[in-house]
């Protein structure tokens, strides 16, 4: 029996805004092959280091994990971004790399302890097509999804690009437009379910500099 764990955040944990329409883990549950099942440990409203916790919770018989955090992250770093006093170009830019880098390390942490399970990984980009989300607030969203398809790149691991595939304005909770809707969380269900059962995991690294 192969076991598929779903850690992060409300991408995830989607229930409280779908209104008693299926849920991710639901529809992951519903579309997932003969001989597989799976658990949700994703909370809503965590951030990248609360993961490590959700990590320490796995049950036993875990197999493969999917990951997808960082937009709270993101959310956490609004009122710095909303920060009326001007700053020259240079200090705004030493602002975004101090977000940037706090997340980089947060994030490291938590790759870490999930490759330490020894169990496949695969992670998910944070996606940016949120209705009335500026362009400027995209641009500072890029930085978060930098982090997360360098650490991809760099320790071998598949990411599940959720910029390309919620791209409509249906994807998004008409109770938060930040939460996936139920048409939204089939998509991802779907192409999640497709990249774990189907992907040819390789040996991860295992050790991560944080």
């Amino acid at each position: 029996m192969k076991h598929l764990a779903i850690l992060g955040d409300s991408i995830f944990d989607n229930a409280a805004y779908v209104a008693g329409a299926p849920a991710v883990i639901d529809q992951v549950r519903r579309n997932l092959p003969s001989g597989w099942q799976a658990s949700l440990l994703a909370v809503d409203g965590n951030v990248a280091i609360n993961v490590i916790d959700q990590i320490k919770r796995l049950p036993a018989s875990v197999t493969h994990l999917a990951l997808s955090v960082g937009g709270n992250d993101a959310l956490g770093v609004l009122q710095q971004l909303h920060a009326p006093t001007p700053l020259p170009m240079l200090r705004a830019l030493k602002l975004l790399t101090d977000i940037q880098t706090r997340f980089e390390t947060d994030y490291a942490h938590v790759i870490a302890a999930a490759l330490a399970t020894k169990r496949p990984l695969l992670i998910c980009t944070v996606y940016n097509q949120v209705p009335g989300l500026s362009p400027e607030l995209r641009t500072a969203l890029s930085l978060f999804n930098d982090v997360i398809t360098r650490t991809a790149a760099q320790l071998g691991i598949p990411v599940l690009d959720l910029r390309a595939i919620c791209t409509e304005a249906s994807d998004y909770s008409a109770m938060s437009p930040i939460e996936p809707s139920a048409s939204g969380g089939e998509k991802i269900a779907k192409r999640l379910i497709s990249a774990v059962v189907t992907h040819r995991f390789v040996e991860q690294m295992c050790c991560v500099h944080v």
